[in-house]
């Protein structure tokens, strides 16, 4: 998974590499460096 530095605070939904289910993926950065990460399956 490759994240985008860039945008301080993001969510968005991406699909699993291996099984194809939607992820909720919340990274936080602070000065380009990673500084929290959530993430949440979204299968139900």
């Amino acid at each position: 998974m490759l994240l985008d530095n860039s945008i301080q605070k993001q969510t968005y939904v991406e699909d699993c590499e291996v099984c194809c289910n939607p992820i909720e993926v919340t990274p936080v950065f602070n000065s380009f460096e990673l500084i929290a990460f959530d993430s949440q399956s979204l299968e139900q």
